[in-house]
């Protein structure tokens, strides 16, 4: 039987493939404790960008177990690991797997075994719902092409784990790439999606100012620098929203503003740090000139010295319309209509992003609410419902294969095969 043929039950036809995602929902039903499990181990051993070398061994042992041949980074954590036959078309499947530097403020029995670090993003979950894709298709016959699963880390630090992943040329071969991440706000059992931008690029920008220096009863001999920093505090993020197309979301906000000791004194030198924010991928690229010339122009109207350190972060995640179609069929199948929402965009960084540097992405929001006001992310206190792991591997392997389908449809030169449970 062909990947497009398929036999009646009932009134409906089942495919092949609808036979492959019921294979995993049993699977499912069957390791749900052995996924809670890992989860929680995740949990209780945070580590950070980089240094994740017990969460790579942890991950290698679940994979080697399911008959799998996964492989360190070039880095030393973080792993890659195929799943199919090598034949065919291949999509990537990513998850991060670092944590925070902040305390575990939750009294749970699998909270933080580590003083100061915590998985207060997801990143165990994501990490689990992977480990449960790779081990449930690896007991699946004939897949239609291979699913290479990506265990990145460093999705915290500056620029991103997935940088390295795109350098390493893990995604050379690939038609497309999915990953999701945990909502809070949503139910658990709903699914998150959006066509487009779903997150913002993330810039880090630091302005210093330096003048000679004086006293404040005579500023008309110096440089009143602290004028000149809430001149640029001000001016420089207006000036950038009469600039550039108010449709692509640019946001400077500064966070932290430091200068001076004394009341009658006039600082030589001042500080600015903060962040630029924007969804458009184009407005990105040209974020950094822009924002070095408007700070300079508005800083020399005072006379004051200039230096911007300009740190480009993440770039945007934009949905690829046809990937986003794909996850839908597979939350259709997962979820039910019911189950399926519009994700709003955030502001907020995520370094999938550089994936699409290579390849088409689509990033979908896993509902973690159990009940009550949502635990927000990057905080000690975050906590998911953990029955989002079933939903998470149902939906990723669906995709996975709705993917695989696609893309062997898509070329008449892949012969094609039909996954079996």
């Amino acid at each position: 039987m062909t990947i497009s043929e398929g036999t009646a039950v009932g009134t409906s036809v089942q495919t092949p493939f609808d036979r492959a995602g019921a294979a995993v929902d049993d699977w499912v039903r069957a390791h749900e404790a052995d996924l809670v499990a890992a989860r929680r181990h995740l949990h209780a051993h945070p580590e950070l960008g980089f240094a994740e070398h017990g969460t790579t061994a942890f991950l290698e042992q679940g994979l080697a177990a399911a008959g799998l041949r996964p492989r360190r980074l070039a880095g030393g954590t973080g792993l890659t690991c195929d799943v199919g036959t090598g034949a065919g078309p291949m999509v990537v499947l990513r998850a991060d797997i670092d944590a925070l530097p902040l305390p575990d403020l939750k009294d749970v029995p699998y909270a933080s075994t580590r003083p100061g670090l915590c998985h207060a993003c997801g990143h165990d979950v994501h990490t689990t719902v992977l480990l449960g894709v790779a081990q449930a298709l690896a007991a699946l016959d004939g897949l239609p092409g291979t699913v290479r699963c990506v265990f990145q880390p460093g999705e915290e630090q500056v620029p991103g784990g997935a940088l390295e992943i795109v350098r390493e040329g893990l995604l050379e071969g690939a038609s497309r790439a999915f990953a999701l991440h945990c909502d809070p706000s949503v139910p658990v059992g709903r699914v998150g999606l959006r066509t487009g931008a779903i997150t913002a690029a993330c810039d880090r920008i630091e302005v210093t100012l330096t003048g000679p220096g004086g006293h404040t009863a005579r500023p008309q001999l110096t440089v009143d620098l602290v004028h000149a920093l809430g001149r640029v505090v001000t001016d420089v993020p207006g000036l950038l929203s009469r600039l550039v197309d108010p449709r692509s979301g640019m946001s400077l906000v500064w966070g932290a503003v430091s200068a001076g000791v004394a009341p009658n004194t006039i600082p030589e030198t001042g500080q600015l740090r903060g962040t630029l924010r924007v969804l458009d991928r184009d407005v990105w690229a040209s974020a950094e000139e822009l924002v070095r010339t408007l700070v300079t122009q508005v800083a020399a109207a005072s006379g004051a010295g200039v230096s911007v350190e300009y740190v480009r972060g993440v770039p945007p995640v934009v949905n690829d319309p046809r990937n986003v179609a794909l996850l839908r069929s597979a939350a259709l199948q997962t979820v039910g209509a019911e189950g399926v929402v519009l994700s709003p965009q955030s502001m907020g960084g995520e370094d999938f992003g550089w994936f699409a540097e290579a390849l088409p992405i689509a990033l979908a929001r896993l509902g973690t609410n159990g009940g009550g006001a949502p635990l927000d992310l990057h905080r000690g206190t975050f906590d998911v419902d953990e029955r989002s792991i079933g939903v998470g591997v149902r939906l990723l392997a669906r995709t996975a294969l709705q993917a695989l389908a696609a893309d062997a449809a898509a070329d008449p030169a892949v012969p094609a095969s039909t996954p079996a449970s």
